[in-house]
């Protein structure tokens, strides 16, 4: 199984600040880098990757862009998805027309970092609207307790292509799996919502070992496959934030593990044939 990442993230704190990853102590006090990642995927069937917005502290996140656009093209590095800020009048679209040089294939705003309600303002769901006209998919960071804030914003934007991250961010280590399965169903309804196998190890209690990692995500994994099938789901190893969990490489393995009863084209749709249709395959691109 070959894999397209769609969610590499980078940490180079000589460049810019990161102050979530300052208080988490497995991230802290040193950078996560393009050698690094290229250390713990090599054999591992990562074909090429797609960088993350890495949520850098409010002033860096047009720096981030414009960093990361030099990288885009080299190492397998196939585009970025750039942070933006919807709920903002002034400067979005000088913003969104800059990205169309920066090796843009996507935008995310990280949504459980603001109050609830930004997502559900007009501006906020015109300026996604403007994203989807030009072509780009937008990614969303929604928490399991915000899920019908997303199915709003889903809906408001029909025709705007969605990738929700995370599987939703379900509070697995707090036995949420009910509360998830509910608003997922009715997520799983939305024909312009894709869903990302990504970054859920994290949500497993801390200390929990890899095969207890395992048995506590397979229902979550196993759900969203069940709700979205092959082809409404992409792969993202959410590096390094995954080192909280089963690291990349054993999330890698974990992966070919959960999808092993597919058929070899249904884990081509997750591990990397969606992705380039979603993100590499549109206008915005």
């Amino acid at each position: 199984m070959e894999f397209i990442d769609t969610h590499q993230h980078l940490i180079l704190r000589g460049a810019l600040g990161y102050a979530w990853a300052d208080a988490i102590p497995a991230l802290a006090g040193r950078d996560f880098d393009r050698a690094d990642y290229a250390g713990l995927v090599a054999g591992m069937g990562v074909v090429g990757t797609i960088f993350m917005e890495t949520g850098v502290d409010e002033a860096d996140y047009r720096a981030e862009a414009r960093l990361v656009a030099v990288m885009v093209g080299k190492g397998g590095m196939l585009g970025q998805v750039a942070s933006c800020r919807p709920e903002e009048e002034a400067g979005f679209e000088a913003w969104l027309e800059e990205c169309r040089g920066l090796g843009v294939v996507g935008f995310r705003r990280i949504t459980h970092v603001v109050p609830d309600g930004v997502s559900e303002v007009e501006v906020f769901r015109r300026n996604v609207r403007k994203i989807g006209a030009a072509g780009w998919p937008v990614d969303l960071c929604f928490l399991t307790r915000q899920l019908g804030l997303c199915e709003a914003l889903v809906r408001a934007c029909p025709e705007v292509r969605f990738v929700l991250d995370h599987c939703g961010t379900p509070d697995i280590a707090g036995g949420d799996f009910a509360v998830w399965r509910q608003g997922m169903t009715r997520l799983a309804g939305l024909p312009n919502l894709w869903v990302k196998l990504s970054g859920i190890t994290a949500y497993v209690a801390p200390g929990t070992g890899p095969d207890a990692q395992f048995s506590a995500v397979r229902p979550y994994a196993e759900e969203v496959l069940a709700l979205f099938g092959p082809q409404r789901m992409v792969w993202g190893g959410d590096w390094p934030v995954v080192d909280l969990g089963a690291g990349l490489p054993g999330w890698i393995g974990m992966t070919r593990a959960l999808l092993a009863g597919l058929s070899e084209d249904e884990r081509a749709l997750i591990g990397q044939r969606n992705a380039r249709e979603i993100y590499l395959e549109g206008r915005g691109a």
